[in-house]
Protein backbone atom coordinates (compact mmCIF):
# COMPACT_ATOMS: atom_id res chain seq x y z
CA UNK A 1 0.00 0.00 0.00
CA UNK A 2 1.08 3.78 -0.51
CA UNK A 3 0.25 7.20 1.58
CA UNK A 4 -0.08 10.08 -0.74
CA UNK A 5 2.57 12.95 0.59
CA UNK A 6 2.25 14.99 3.63
CA UNK A 7 -0.24 12.17 5.10
CA UNK A 8 1.94 9.75 7.54
CA UNK A 9 0.86 11.66 10.57
CA UNK A 10 -2.40 11.64 9.94
CA UNK A 11 -2.74 7.80 8.83
CA UNK A 12 -0.83 7.15 11.79
CA UNK A 13 -3.46 9.38 14.48
CA UNK A 14 -6.45 7.39 12.37
CA UNK A 15 -4.99 3.94 13.48
CA UNK A 16 -4.31 4.94 16.90
CA UNK A 17 -7.88 5.59 17.07
CA UNK A 18 -8.83 2.39 15.29
CA UNK A 19 -12.75 2.55 15.19
CA UNK A 20 -13.34 -0.49 18.05
CA UNK A 21 -16.21 -2.15 15.36
CA UNK A 22 -14.07 -2.19 13.04
CA UNK A 23 -11.67 -3.78 15.28
CA UNK A 24 -14.05 -5.99 16.20
CA UNK A 25 -14.74 -6.79 12.76
CA UNK A 26 -11.26 -7.61 12.69
CA UNK A 27 -11.39 -9.91 15.42
CA UNK A 28 -14.16 -11.97 14.13
CA UNK A 29 -12.80 -12.60 11.17
CA UNK A 30 -10.06 -14.45 12.53
CA UNK A 31 -7.11 -11.24 11.91
CA UNK A 32 -4.37 -11.07 14.60
CA UNK A 33 -1.38 -9.50 15.71
CA UNK A 34 -2.00 -7.04 12.62
CA UNK A 35 1.27 -4.03 11.89
CA UNK A 36 1.61 -2.11 9.35
CA UNK A 37 5.16 -0.61 8.92
CA UNK A 38 5.57 2.22 6.69
CA UNK A 39 8.55 3.31 5.03
CA UNK A 40 9.13 7.19 5.05
CA UNK A 41 11.42 7.41 2.57
CA UNK A 42 9.06 6.07 -0.17
CA UNK A 43 5.64 6.66 1.78
CA UNK A 44 5.53 2.31 1.17
CA UNK A 45 3.06 0.50 3.67
CA UNK A 46 3.70 -2.97 4.31
CA UNK A 47 1.50 -5.49 6.60
CA UNK A 48 1.51 -8.01 8.68
CA UNK A 49 -0.92 -9.82 10.00
CA UNK A 50 -2.05 -13.56 11.37
CA UNK A 51 -5.05 -15.09 10.37
CA UNK A 52 -6.42 -17.84 12.36
CA UNK A 53 -7.33 -21.48 11.24
CA UNK A 54 -11.04 -21.03 9.11
CA UNK A 55 -10.53 -17.71 8.79
CA UNK A 56 -13.29 -15.36 7.13
CA UNK A 57 -10.77 -12.54 6.38
CA UNK A 58 -10.75 -13.03 2.22
CA UNK A 59 -14.88 -11.61 3.04
CA UNK A 60 -13.31 -8.36 4.84
CA UNK A 61 -13.76 -6.38 2.07
CA UNK A 62 -17.83 -6.87 1.43
CA UNK A 63 -17.94 -6.03 5.08
CA UNK A 64 -19.93 -2.18 5.41
CA UNK A 65 -17.34 -1.19 8.65
CA UNK A 66 -14.36 -2.32 6.41
CA UNK A 67 -15.42 -0.40 3.22
CA UNK A 68 -16.70 2.63 5.50
CA UNK A 69 -12.88 2.85 7.05
CA UNK A 70 -11.57 2.44 3.14
CA UNK A 71 -13.75 5.18 2.45
CA UNK A 72 -12.37 7.67 4.95
CA UNK A 73 -9.03 6.78 4.51
CA UNK A 74 -8.79 7.66 0.74
CA UNK A 75 -7.85 11.24 0.91
CA UNK A 76 -4.52 9.51 2.74
CA UNK A 77 -3.51 6.94 0.41
CA UNK A 78 -3.45 5.58 -3.16
CA UNK A 79 -6.89 3.65 -3.59
CA UNK A 80 -8.77 1.80 -5.93
CA UNK A 81 -12.14 2.49 -7.76
CA UNK A 82 -14.06 0.72 -4.82
CA UNK A 83 -11.66 2.70 -2.16
CA UNK A 84 -9.39 -0.49 -1.18
CA UNK A 85 -6.31 0.39 -1.15
CA UNK A 86 -3.85 -0.03 -3.75
CA UNK A 87 -1.90 -3.42 -2.78
CA UNK A 88 1.02 -5.36 -4.38
CA UNK A 89 2.07 -8.71 -3.65
CA UNK A 90 5.45 -9.22 -2.34
CA UNK A 91 7.48 -12.30 -2.83
CA UNK A 92 8.50 -13.91 -0.11
CA UNK A 93 12.89 -14.22 -0.18
CA UNK A 94 13.32 -16.01 3.55
CA UNK A 95 11.56 -17.58 6.27
CA UNK A 96 12.86 -18.19 10.17
CA UNK A 97 10.14 -20.04 11.84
Amino acid sequence: MKLKPGTALEYKQRHDALWPELAAELHAAGVSDYSIFLDEETLTLFAVQKLSVGNSAAALPNSPIVRKWWSSMSLLMEVNPDQSPVVSPLKEVFYLE
